[in-house]
């Protein structure tokens, strides 16, 4: 049994599938099955069932992981332990949602460009939900989030601070000329959102339909640029991150209202529990703090 032999298990536990495990490992997939045959002949038993086109482990394969996953995490730390002065290399896998991909990493992509060029950040748009399983089952190194529980089975999280949210309309629209402005009021105009990827729908459907004569349903209007451009055109009303609309409301486009939500939502990146940060991933998560939560101050009246 081999460290190479090990890592190779481990990623086809993580996908269940030799060919998504060759495919990230870059190898051909007859030298995966060729690793995990030479595993299962070093320790006299098989890891793995075929059942057709599908596999799934064995009881001696279940028993293998968690020694794998702790070997490839001492292995991990003792490489950063002792590369300190090596320069950030390699590829850092970080999930993260929408409104963090758009408005917050364009400015740290660039910094690690110029500043750790060997240093690959491979940025993917997921949800919440999608990053949280990927982290622990090891497919992402890290994931950025925006959502309103900051404690998740199986991570350690790093809270950033809270992500304002806020009311916005048309600088044209009746409720701009209102202050302060209730969730009653908000409710009597169509209410556009981002999809089912938006961390915080479902407290904002709670928050409209606390004390409404009935079920109040937003429109659902894609992505984020998609619903400015809606209430740009009047369409209606919309919550959504402060950052995200900065610079509309700065360049009049939009205006944000005296209002706010009952409830809070946060920055934070996870990692799995219990492995050791790599060097990179520690660079990432420390620009990452220093950065977040220096936008300008409040944004309300800017553009009424």
């Amino acid at each position: 049994m081999d460290l190479k032999q090990l890592s190779t298990f481990h990623r086809v536990t993580t996908h269940m599938s030799f060919t998504k495990a060759a495919t990230e490992l870059r190898y051909a997939q007859s030298s995966v099955t060729a690793q995990i045959k030479g595993l299962e002949a070093a320790l006299g038993k098989e890891l793995f069932e075929r059942l057709g086109g599908k596999i799934r482990l064995t009881p001696d394969g279940e028993r293998l992981v968690p020694y794998a996953e702790r070997i490839l995490a001492l292995v991990d730390e003792a490489r950063c332990s002792l590369g300190d002065e090596a320069e950030p290399s390699g590829t850092l896998t970080v999930g993260a949602v929408e409104s963090l991909i758009s408005y917050r990493m364009p400015v740290l992509l660039e910094f690690f460009h110029h500043r750790y060029p060997r240093l690959q950040v491979a940025l993917q748009s997921t949800t919440c939900a999608e990053a949280h399983e990927s982290v622990r089952r090891g497919v992402r190194d890290l994931g950025f989030l925006v959502e309103a529980e900051t404690r998740h089975e199986g991570l350690e999280t790093k809270v950033l601070g809270a992500e304002r949210l806020v009311a916005v309309v048309a600088p044209c629209h009746p409720l701009n000329r209102a202050s302060p402005v209730s969730t009653s009021h908000l409710r009597m105009f169509p209410v556009l959102a981002p999809g089912p990827e938006c961390s915080y729908r479902s407290l904002l459907e709670a928050e409209f339909c606390d004390g409404a004569e009935a079920p109040i349903s937003l429109l659902e209007f894609g992505n984020i640029e998609s619903v400015k451009q809606g209430i740009e055109a009047g369409i209606g009303v919309s919550v959504l991150p402060e950052i995200t609309v900065a610079g509309a409301v700065e360049s009049g486009r939009l205006s944000v209202l005296d209002w706010q939500p009952s409830f809070e939502v946060f920055a934070q990146i996870v990692w799995r529990q219990g492995r050791q940060l790599t060097k990179e991933a520690q660079i990432f998560i420390d620009l990452v703090t220093r950065t977040t939560g220096q936008e300008k101050g409040s944004l309300i009246g800017l553009a009424s």
